[in-house]
């Protein structure tokens, strides 16, 4: 089978394709044929050698295929299911804890760069109905956690404000499931063409943060005293700005590290605002099942922005790079 591996010293130009032998599934695990992956900010640290790996390593969390071969005791699938990948396979339902979070695909255990890999039964789920595999792969990863930061540590209610920032894949699911949940939407971009493209997929309103310097106040004006619910993916570049949108008593899911890995905060405004901040890492299976059950019945398709083969893996990551991208960037076997 073919795969790609990260050869140390890691580089993008290090990726390298290599003819492995086929994965036979042990007891309680299923042989997944995948299809499709998707690319993440924590894939791209990999490839990179920013987080290191061990050499030979598959990267790639998100996959989407099917199930092509069972191992003795599987019960929850048969062949020809079509499932996708978990980004934390052992952390299957219930509260997180430290064991659950071991065994990361593409990182600490071989991910989805591969054409077939073999995985416990727990460690995937159904895709949503009507779904190609690009548009499933797109999900594990950066779907899950804006669905975790929203609904499940956020409670949004119809009704409610949200602030996305950026137009990465996991900004672009918050604002879509923020819309089909009934809420107020205000996005940020430093790019006036993918403004019209935020407003087309029901951003109520949109600020060009490279304009305006002072966009975090501009939002807490404009909605009146501050939004309940600030998805934050910056880090030090943004945090000061998502406190002042957020209103009093509001809630920042701490998201991404865009900025950098530290962040500088005015720990007064923070009291003064009495809020509460939670770091979003993705979430379990349970909560992936609860999204693909909302994902059926309200519709939501993702945005997609490029497709590249698996050969192509480095050129996609140097497009990543680049932060042109609307939505997600995929990858078709």
């Amino acid at each position: 089978m073919r795969a790609i591996t990260v050869t140390k010293p890691a580089s993008l130009d290090a990726l390298t394709v290599r003819e492995l032998p086929a994965p036979t599934p042990a007891q309680g695990e299923i042989l997944v044929q995948w299809r499709a992956s998707s690319l993440n900010y924590h894939d791209y640290l990999v490839a990179n050698g920013s987080l290191p790996v061990v050499d030979g390593r598959i990267p790639l969390s998100d996959g989407a295929g099917d199930v092509i071969a069972l191992g003795e005791g599987v019960t929850k699938w048969k062949v020809g299911d079509k499932v996708m990948s978990t980004f934390f396979p052992k952390w299957v339902d219930g509260k997180v804890n430290k064991a659950k979070t071991i065994g990361l695909g593409g990182d600490t255990v071989d991910g989805c760069a591969a054409d077939k890999s073999c995985v416990a039964q727990d460690a995937v789920t159904a895709i949503p109905e009507a779904y190609s595999y690009a548009e499933a792969a797109t999900l594990p990863c950066a779907a899950l956690t804006a669905w975790r930061a929203l609904m499940v540590e956020g409670g949004l209610q119809a009704g409610d404000s949200v602030l996305v920032e950026g137009s990465g894949g996991m900004s672009v699911f918050a604002l879509q499931f923020a819309k089909a949940a009934g809420a107020y939407v205000y996005a940020t971009t430093s790019n006036d063409d993918k403004i019209d493209q935020l407003k087309k997929l029901g951003a109520d309103t949109v600020i060009n943060y490279k304009t305006d310097p002072k966009w975090g106040a501009t939002i807490n004006k404009l909605s009146g005293g501050g939004v309940d619910h600030v998805l934050d993916v910056g880090g030090n570049t943004t945090l000061g700005h998502s406190i002042d949108a957020a209103r009093v008593g509001g809630h920042i899911s701490l998201i991404g590290i865009l900025g950098g890995f530290t962040a500088e905060i005015m720990l007064p405004k923070l009291f003064g605002k009495q809020m509460r901040m939670t770091g979003i890492s993705v979430g379990s299976a349970e909560m992936q099942d609860a999204m693909v059950r909302a994902i059926n019945i309200a519709g939501i398709r993702p945005v997609i922005d490029r497709s590249f083969s698996l050969e192509e893996l480095g050129a996609a990551f140097r497009y990543q790079e680049t932060g042109q991208h609307f939505g997600k960037i995929v990858i078709e076997y």
